[in-house]
């Protein structure tokens, strides 16, 4: 049964007009896809919904090709419009999480990348996504509130500290991500509606966690705990 279900996968793949012409024809490619479709239910899931993944990991050649720290980064940039709404940026995060978990899961299973690689990689895209994620949210914020600056007048700073398995660059597949957030000093934002630094912050922790987590249609970027900050749930967010 299952391996008939993998022949069907295929060929339902190699009949998609997203893949016309994409798709290698070799025995060693099919060998790997059919491994891919068998062994992971998830991939197998991403790749029939999102067949074009598929056609772009292949015309960038990335199956093949290892990643360094600062590539997703730069990827996860290019691949958003200008200046994305909400609901855009939200698509966005999910789709190319979902397209990066596929080549890291061909990587791992056609032997191509070693474990440490593996983690690395997984560790390294979820690092993407939260600076992404942190950069539009903090725009969107300051547009509303103003700057936080100390009492001073000097900008106050705003930190995430990845925990857990994130924190030792061990992420698995599975894996919530841990995160802490703190921020530098007390004071007050510089816009017309002036806000409190610690409730600013507070907003835009709140506002990651939710753009992260959030279950759309297209699924969710990660599940975010933040209980391990001092005094778990009953202490400040920042």
């Amino acid at each position: 049964a299952l391996r008939e279900g993998v022949v069907t996968l295929c060929a339902e793949l190699s009949a998609d007009p997203a893949l016309a012409g994409a798709l290698p024809d070799d025995a060693r490619f099919r060998a790997q896809l059919v491994r891919v479709l068998a062994t992971s239910p998830y991939a197998a899931d991403i790749l029939l919904r999102y067949p074009a993944m598929l056609a772009e990991l292949l015309a960038s050649e990335r199956l093949q090709q290892g990643t360094t720290p600062g590539d997703y980064l730069a990827l996860l940039r290019a691949s958003l419009p200008p200046e994305p709404d909400e609901e855009e940026l939200q698509r966005r995060l999910r789709l190319f999480r979902h397209r990066e978990l596929v080549r890291i899961i061909w990587r791992d299973l056609s032997g191509a990348a070693e474990v440490t690689e593996t983690l690395r990689d997984l560790s390294n895209l979820a690092d993407a996504c939260i600076n992404v994620a942190l950069a539009w949210a903090q725009a969107t914020l300051q547009a509303r509130y103003g700057t936080p600056q100390t009492e001073e007048g000097a900008p106050c700073g705003f930190g995430v500290l990845a925990m857990g398995k994130l924190g030792g660059h061990e992420l698995n597949f599975s894996s919530d991500i841990d995160l802490v957030f703190v921020h530098s000093d007390a004071g007050e934002t510089t816009g017309p509606r002036s806000i409190s630094n610690e409730e600013f912050f507070r907003f835009l922790a709140q506002r990651l966690i939710d753009l992260l987590s959030r279950n759309t249609a297209e699924g969710f970027v990660y599940r975010v705990d933040a209980r391990l900050r001092p005094f778990g749930s009953a202490g400040p967010l920042s």
